[in-house]
């Protein structure tokens, strides 16, 4: 082991208290957290001490033997974001760490300048990596968090709604892209198995704009419909959609088409064998 490595492995061993204690208070923990931020700063040292014993590469954060460390900051990090805290805020305290264990550094090798210069860099080195591998961990974190709000938005946003026997409407709102299409006709296949639903009604008057490709995808629904044996009704064909859909030649021939959800309501109930009378 070198020298350098020697020096911080002993500093950690020996100073766990000390370092702990100058940790928390350069990175100004609030009193309330204090026994939170404890037991992380005395987890994340006992964790980089033993990987150091190990024979663990300061330099090389991905070496197995720091996986333990990594767990930590992982945690950390991940706690942080479901609170959330910025990266910032957990890159801070990290790097908190960096002061008490250089200043003891210094005290241990000040007649040494060639040792306390490796130690310094050491030090410095190894806490920027675990400050970055904090970062990273976040990043990921907030992004899996945004995707998982993202599929919860568009379930709430693709409802399948049974009109009536026999009849679902799906009121599409925004949008629509491929996944989201995808995630329609499954939704919406299902019901229809699920109630032997023999019509559909899906109702575009919350999608603003139908282009080719927009088109594309309810040609695609449609078709998955009747291959399920039932029959579908488009509602919410707006002058502009339809000016729109003759401009670009999308082809709905044999599609039944209402400009109103009121429109299909009633197409869909006549097409079952129902009528609507005012009472007496």
């Amino acid at each position: 082991m070198k020298r350098d490595v020697e020096a911080l492995l002993a500093i950690v061993s020996e100073e766990e208290a000390r370092i702990v204690d100058e940790w928390l208070k350069e990175s100004r923990v609030p009193e309330h957290q204090r026994s939170a931020a404890q037991g992380e700063a005395t987890q994340v040292l006992r964790e980089l001490r033993d990987a150091l014993a190990a024979g663990a590469d300061p330099a090389m954060l991905e070496d197995p033997r720091w996986a333990g460390l990594n767990h930590v900051l992982e945690a950390l990090s991940s706690s942080r974001a479901a609170q959330g805290r910025t990266a910032g805020d957990t890159s801070r305290f990290v790097l908190a760490f960096k002061r008490p264990v250089l200043a003891l550094a210094q005290r241990r090798h000040a007649g040494d300048a060639a040792l306390l210069m490796d130690t310094v860099w050491v030090i410095s080195s190894l806490v920027d990596q675990m400050a970055q591998h904090t970062v990273t961990t976040y990043q990921l974190t907030r992004e899996s968090v945004i995707r998982r709000q993202q599929e919860e938005l568009l379930e709430l946003s693709t409802p399948v709604i049974k009109l009536w026997d026999g009849v679902l409407a799906v009121p599409m709102i925004g949008t629509l892209d491929s996944s989201r299409t995808q995630m329609v006709m499954e939704s919406l296949l299902e019901k229809i198995v699920e109630t032997e639903s023999a019509l559909a009604i899906v109702d575009i008057t919350g999608v603003p704009t139908v282009d080719t490709l927009v088109a594309q995808h309810l040609l695609k629904t449609v078709s998955a419909i009747r291959l399920m044996g039932a029959d579908c009704i488009i509602s919410g064909i707006r002058p502009q959609i339809a000016q729109t859909i003759v401009h670009l030649g999308i082809d709905l021939e044999g599609i039944m088409t209402k400009a109103s959800l009121a429109d299909a309501l009633g197409l869909a109930l006549e097409r079952t064998g129902h009528r609507i009378v005012k009472a007496a």
